[in-house]
Order: C-alpha cells, then sequence, then structure tokens
C-alpha cells in the first residue's frame, strides 16, 4: 500500500515538474485509460468482468545539447485499473539514450525492434484479439537492451538491439523453473511513406538460445481503407519450426471505423485460429468507445470467444 502511495505522490507532482522547466519538451506527462467491459467464454461458461486493457502512465522529454544532440528518455507504467491496489504498476518501456543527424541510441528496457515492426497492423492490440493470444510469441520488451535506429533515408528506416543475457526464475513456491539466455540481437528493416509501409525483422536467440524468429509485415493506406499483413516463422534449437500470419483491414466512415481481423498460427498453439470484428466511435482526437468480438480456436479443445464494449482515452 506503501508503494502505491508513493507512485500516486510522485505522478502528482510530475505536472507541476514539467511546467517548471524553460524548455517546453522537457518533460511531458502523458497516459492512456482502456476500460472494457466483457463477457469471456474460456470453455467453462461464460463470466463478465472489467479488463484494464493496457492502461499506462508515462513520462517522456528532450534535453538539447551542444552540436546538435538531444538527450531522450521515458518512463512509461502500466496502469492495472481494475486491480488489487498493490499490483496497480508494472514496468512498461523504460530507457534513456542521445539522438542527432546520425540518428538515435538507447538502453534500457523497451520493446523490440521485431515487436515495433508491426506498426498498426495489429487492429486488436491490447485488447483478447491481440496478436500475442495465438499469432506470435516473439512480441518481446527486453530488459538489458541497447538499440540503435538510423534516420530516415527516402523512408528506409533500420533498428538494431543488441540485448545481453538474462537469468529469470518463474513459477510457483513449490515448482520454480529457472530459464537462461546468452545475449540476443533484434534488427529490423523498414520502409515507410506515401500509405505504404513494409518491414522485415528477425530475431535470435531473443526468445530464448538458438530460437530465431523472421517477420514479414505490410501495411497500405489509402483514403478511408488501411489494410495489413503480417507473417512470421519461428525456428527452434532443435530445427523445429513453426509459422503463423494474419490480415487486417478498417474502414473509415465519418467518426465510425470498422475493423476486422484474421489469423492462423501453430507458434503459440497448434492448429491456432483467429478472427476478430469491431466498431469504434471517435468522440474526440483522444477519445473514443469501442465494441469487439474475437473468436479464438485451437487443437486441444481450445474454444475462447470475447465479446466487450469499452473506452479508450488518451492525454
Amino acid at each position: 500500500m506503501k508503494k502505491t502511495a508513493i507512485s500516486l505522490a510522485i505522478a502528482a507532482v510530475v505536472p507541476a515538474l514539467a511546467t517548471g522547466q524553460d524548455d517546453s519538451k522537457a518533460m511531458q506527462l502523458y497516459g492512456k485509460a482502456n476500460v472494457a467491459f466483457q463477457s469471456a467464454d474460456e470453455g467453462e461458461g461464460s463470466i463478465t468482468d472489467i479488463k484494464s486493457n493496457a492502461s499506462r502512465l508515462g513520462v517522456n522529454g528532450e534535453l538539447p545539447f551542444a552540436n546538435g544532440l538531444t538527450g531522450i528518455y521515458k518512463m512509461e507504467y502500466e496502469v492495472n485499473v481494475d486491480g488489487d491496489a498493490e499490483e496497480t504498476f508494472s514496468q512498461r518501456n523504460i530507457y534513456v539514450g542521445i539522438q542527432g543527424d546520425f540518428g538515435q541510441v538507447i538502453g534500457g528496457k523497451f520493446d523490440t525492434p521485431l515487436k515495433v515492426a508491426q506498426k498498426k497492423v495489429d487492429l486488436f492490440n491490447d485488447l483478447e484479439g491481440d496478436i500475442k493470444s495465438l499469432i506470435t510469441k516473439s512480441d518481446n520488451r527486453e530488459a538489458n537492451n541497447l538499440q540503435y535506429t538510423s534516420p530516415s533515408f527516402g523512408g528506409f528506416k533500420v533498428s538494431t538491439a543488441y540485448i545481453s543475457n538474462r537469468e529469470e526464475v518463474i513459477g510457483t513456491d513449490q515448482q520454480e523453473n529457472e530459464i537462461t539466455r546468452d545475449n540476443g540481437t533484434s534488427i529490423s528493416f523498414a520502409y515507410d511513406q506515401g500509405g505504404v509501409y513494409i518491414a522485415y525483422a528477425y530475431d535470435m536467440d531473443v526468445e530464448a538460445n538458438g530460437w530465431d524468429t523472421a517477420r514479414l509485415v505490410t501495411q497500405y493506406n489509402i483514403g478511408a481503407v488501411q489494410v495489413g499483413a503480417l507473417y512470421e516463422e519461428q525456428e527452434k534449437e532443435d530445427g523445429s519450426s513453426q509459422e503463423g500470419w494474419m490480415t487486417s483491414a478498417a474502414y473509415k466512415i465519418n467518426a465510425w471505423t470498422l475493423k476486422a481481423q484474421y489469423g492462423q498460427s501453430d507458434i503459440v498453439e497448434e492448429d491456432g485460429e483467429t478472427y476478430s470484428l469491431g466498431l469504434d466511435y471517435k468522440l474526440s482526437s483522444a477519445a473514443k468507445v469501442y465494441g469487439f468480438f474475437t473468436d479464438e480456436s485451437a487443437a486441444a479443445d481450445y474454444d475462447r470467444s470475447y465479446f466487450g464494449v469499452g473506452t479508450e482515452f488518451k492525454f
């Protein structure tokens, strides 16, 4: 309880600090509240609850240096709106770095280039239809991460990350498993210009030793229409491999956005199949209400469905 009170006090002080800076870019408090009321049927009957969908609170900023260099930082935490007060905050992307004409270098814990390469192709990101549910295991946020991102050359950009080894203990007090991984690398090559986005990304030893993942993403925007696709292949140390793919489409009509997404994958579950339908209504540039339906199935009697309505506020 003390940790929660301290965290809330810090959050309250941040705006005052931000307004006291000479440079308006020195510090910015931002956040997103995404909360849904949903019904979930995971094979044992339907239950309804309130779900906080990666709601977050963060601070970022820039510090101008000499010779055209700029210091940058970001500290972002997930806020569990519907949870126990003792588990309100958990770490998301946190880093410090320097940027200039040469590009950008950051270090800390943050999304890998392969994860970032998905761009906005996942139209149900943070909801039950998120591609992490059944399409991929490789949307990773890694600690001990050092990344370089090049400037844009005619729409082309490269990001490469070096992720040092980790030791992690998972499980319960009765049964714990220690996971170790040697140094890993993640790299992406992306083209983004004129409504056309194409990216290829590759992870080596990020998920685990001897595990390699390749991802290809395309997205196209023309007028009120957005279409996208993602293909991924994961190869394990024993030589076995699994693959998955998904497609998505969105159509805007005034303040309304119709969304649809479909995918198949063997990476998370054998013979995995998922589809989602959604409808958003834009209240303002920073707020919307939405509804969604997601259905998932796989081998071994895996059959789940979700229906929900929610609100998303950004600030």
